[in-house]
């Protein structure tokens, strides 16, 4: 598997040109990690190794040669793209039955590649729309590995795991890869880097910056992936030497404000609350308060009912019980929307125009200026890093890019309370701390920001609670009352 000297844009006359002349090889059996920042094309690097572009998806590219395997497996990074079926066991047999595996073999093998992947589920007839994200990606790995393919193109594979999903994803890949060629491209690196023979890192631009040995790469290189904003081991340790006020929580001595406490009004309010799927209670909260400026971290497994509580909270799912939202009369979406922002865990969800400026001004009050409007959407498009993006259509972004935007689009009204469901997943070091720092800055100014993640990272450096979902119920396993604002409100990573 090759490329030799790659060129290839995005449809639009304005499109930069990427990839200018990116030339490697892969000998069989290699495993190697595509790493880079987000937006540099990863993911499209994928998909023109596999022959998804342009068999499949038609962009403009040139190369001097391409040679691409003849068996292979893609997983992509949004598992609903790759679903063929309606059923769990059916999108298994799908694959089951393309290779002419026997029908009364079946059941056996799809309890098997179930059972790799960590999918436990009562019933393996059971519908796909059911599952959550994380279990999603579970069955897109498991339909590919069914292909028994030589070489797997795995982008972002883990994404949406939590610690032991993820843990099994990388056990069951180590223990079938064998002599199978492995590309993949991940941010979520701690966990594989003992897979690994290579590393190939890009540049924003699309260039190989550096081809080796990961360790001697990361070693050689980290001031470049520091500048560039790309994961490596000690980007946490090395942010918070540099930046020690950013996430340090606050002490006894009162050196910061208080969060929450007797003199404050609850913003939100639950009692005896359960949301509803499928007939199901999905989550449950039995009496809690929010103050303002409270920043909560909701963990658990897999299908806990981590989403299902912000889908609740916004009203998205049918609810019981009650939960009471400062300044809001009524329990309808359309009540909560100018208190409530909300970030889907797949951004495709919630965009509803076409082009990056105008999914930021779609959501700011109408009357508002227009000139105030393009003040608005102009800051947000520096702050997030879509300035150059705005008139592209929001589905042709980088995952990454989509996450910065659905965030963004979310912020755009100034909510009091903010959902957000995995908003960090999918994106590079710098579009992860740089939004850190700007939810901080909301919470300093008095938003709430309750925050679905898996990153323990995020938990112990920038939540003030935490919130445990087990089998649905909500428990509070953490309560920090004060934390340190970020200073000056000013943007601690890199201008």
């Amino acid at each position: 598997m090759s490329v030799t000297n790659l060129r290839l844009k995005y449809p639009g006359d304005d499109a930069p040109l990427i990839f200018q002349g990116v030339s490697f090889s892969i000998e069989r059996g290699e495993k190697v990690l595509l790493l880079g920042p987000s937006g540099c094309g990863k993911s499209t690097l994928l998909q023109v190794l596999s022959g998804i572009v342009p068999d499949m998806i038609e962009l403009p590219l040139k190369a001097d040669e391409i040679r691409r395997p003849s068996r292979w497996g893609y997983v992509f990074q949004d598992p609903d793209t790759q679903f063929c079926m309606p059923y769990i066991d059916e999108e298994i047999a799908f694959v089951l039955e393309n290779q002419e595996v026997p029908r009364e073999d079946m059941p056996a093998r799809i309890r098997y590649y179930l059972d790799l992947v960590g999918l436990y589920v009562p019933d393996a007839h059971t519908l796909i729309s059911t599952l959550s994200q994380g279990m999603k990606q579970r069955l897109a790995i498991a339909s590919v590995l069914a292909l028994e393919p030589e070489v797997l193109f795995l982008d972002e594979p883990t994404a949406l795991l939590d610690d032991e999903g993820t843990k099994q994803v990388w056990d069951t890949i180590r223990a079938i890869s064998g002599d199978k060629t492995l590309l993949i491209v991940e941010h979520k690196i701690s966990g594989m880097l003992d897979l690994l023979d290579r590393l190939i890192i890009l540049t924003p631009e699309g260039k190989v910056l550096a081809d080796g040995p990961p360790l001697a790469m990361f070693e050689a290189y980290k001031e470049q992936m520091r500048e560039y904003g790309i994961w490596y081991p000690e980007v946490w340790e090395d942010y918070a030497k540099a930046n020690p006020q950013a996430t340090v929580k606050g002490d006894d001595e009162g050196n910061s404000q208080p969060t929450s406490g007797a003199t404050l009004t609850p913003v939100m309010v639950f009692q005896d609350f359960v949301g509803v799927r499928g007939g199901q209670i999905r989550t449950s909260v039995d009496n809690f308060s929010v103050y303002p400026g409270e920043w909560i971290t909701v963990v658990g497994a897999n299908g806990a009912g981590k989403s299902s509580l912000l889908l609740a909270i916004m009203r998205l799912i049918p609810t019981r019980g009650s939960c009471l939202i400062a300044g809001v009369k009524g329990n309808k979406v359309e009540h909560l929307a100018e208190q409530v922002g909300f970030v889907f865990q797949n951004p495709e969800f919630q965009f509803v125009t076409n082009s990056v400026e105008e999914e930021l001004t779609y959501g700011l009050p109408e009357g508002q200026p227009r000139n105030g409007q393009w003040a608005a959407a102009e800051l947000l498009l520096r702050e997030y890093d879509l300035l150059a993006l705005r008139e592209r259509h929001p589905f042709q972004l980088s995952l990454g890019q989509k996450r910065r935007l659905s965030v963004a689009s979310a912020m755009v009204r100034g909510p009091r309370i903010l959902l957000l469901d995995e908003p960090t997943f999918g994106l590079d070091a710098r579009g992860t701390l740089r939004m850190l720092e700007q939810l901080e800055r909301l919470r300093a100014s008095g938003t709430v920001i309750v925050m679905v993640t898996h990153d323990h990272e995020i938990v112990q450096r920038w939540a003030t609670r935490v919130w445990q979902v087990e089998a649905g119920r909500v428990t509070e396993v953490a309560h920090v009352p004060t934390v340190h604002a970020v200073p000056g409100g000013e943007p601690l990573l890199c201008k």
